[in-house]
């Protein structure tokens, strides 16, 4: 599946723009500042229902609009079409639609449109907190197992429930206890088999990616640690029930879990290099791109490429481009703000393409 067309408006600094796209590599160039990223946030919106900035949906509003409103029309391999629009007015809850007939719950979306972004922000999951690199499973694994995203919903609320009882002044029951720890168990056992099945199998078309693009002496691995390893959550929660009423949270669980990445047998956040840390993460999502791509029943999803030559030398970067522009690959977004970059990627791929130029909100 490929976007076809995207239009928006007020979206972010994006007034309107109605854009017909490639159906292989679609290149947006211009400055700093002048709305590449949001374009690709937009597409990333239509598949996440949600901005990957960070940003709140009321943010993703053009300032002294009232509302914003995005729609795609994405072609399948047999030529169906699928229409997918969202609209959003201040201080009203957002409107998600397919072929306009409005969703229940915008995790029913999740996985419809599988997607693959590459961001400066990507740095953060080896800079940020654990919470970051779980994330980072959460969403892979969410695109194709509609089972493992209730379960997570699942384990959180009970989690949140059970938060709520360690606050509690006065004692609570045990029982009270046992409900959601009951709970918690169960997702937990499901969840931390879905992600030791993720890390076990992108784990080495991560480094053969890493091989191909990185250099030939340096070796990467994942190595993905939980408190489930240790047996039955259950058994922890009530271990540690007592003096966690004492701190008001939960200590032990899946939401604790920890994927460590390593370069050598070190920690890359301690030793690597930028350019080492961005080549890791490129291979790191571009094998989750595979790996996606084969969980999806061979649908490839839409890989998002922004700021690409930044902190990577040209060797890397050709590799890198070679390898995408692969039959292995499908709709390709890139920003740059050097157009002769961008004349440099078209040299190297064989197939359509559409250069978009940018510039203050306005696209050409």
């Amino acid at each position: 599946m490929y976007l076809e067309r995207l239009f928006l408006m007020n979206y972010r600094s994006i007034a309107q723009a109605d854009l017909q796209l490639s159906p292989k590599m679609n290149c947006l160039v211009g400055s700093n500042g002048m709305g590449k990223t949001n374009i690709l946030d937009a597409i990333h919106y239509l598949s996440f229902c949600k901005s990957s900035l960070s940003f709140s949906d009321s943010q993703t509003i053009r300032h002294g609009a009232e509302c914003m409103m995005l729609h795609g029309t994405y072609c399948s391999d047999f030529e169906e079409r699928t229409g997918i629009s969202c609209t959003l007015k201040q201080g009203c809850r957002k409107q998600f639609m397919r072929d306009r007939k409005e969703y229940r719950k915008f995790s029913d979306h999740i996985g419809l449109i599988p997607l693959v972004m590459i961001s400066p922000d990507d740095m953060q999951l080896i800079s940020g907190g654990s919470d970051e690199r779980r994330r980072f499973m959460d969403i892979v694994i969410s695109q194709y197992d509609k089972e493992y995203l209730g379960h997570l919903i699942s384990y959180n609320k009970a989690m949140a429930q059970r938060g709520a009882l360690l606050k509690m002044e006065s004692q609570p029951d045990d029982d009270q206890f046992l409900v959601w720890e009951t709970i918690m168990d169960s997702d937990a056992a499901f969840i931390y088999g879905r992600r030791r099945e993720f890390i076990d199998k992108v784990s080495p078309l991560f480094q053969q990616i890493y091989s191909q693009i990185g250099a030939d002496s340096e070796k990467v691995s994942l190595e993905y640690t939980s408190h489930i390893e240790r047996g039955p959550l259950i058994n922890a929660l009530r271990e540690w029930r007592t003096r966690e009423r004492t701190i008001g949270y939960t200590l032990h669980g899946i939401h604790k879990d920890e994927l460590e990445m390593t370069l050598g047998d070190y920690p890359i956040r301690r030793e690597g290099s930028q350019g080492q840390g961005k080549s890791y993460l490129t291979a790191l999502k571009l094998a989750q791109y595979l790996y996606l791509s084969e969980a999806c029943g061979k649908r490839k999803p839409i890989l998002l490429l922004d700021d690409l030559f930044d902190k990577l030398d040209s060797k890397r970067v050709e590799k890198i481009l070679r390898l995408v522009s692969g039959e292995d690959f499908g709709q390709i977004f890139i920003t740059d703000v050097n157009r002769d970059h961008i004349d440099g990627i078209l040299k190297t791929i064989n197939g359509d393409f559409r250069i978009l130029n940018v510039e203050d909100g306005n696209v050409i």
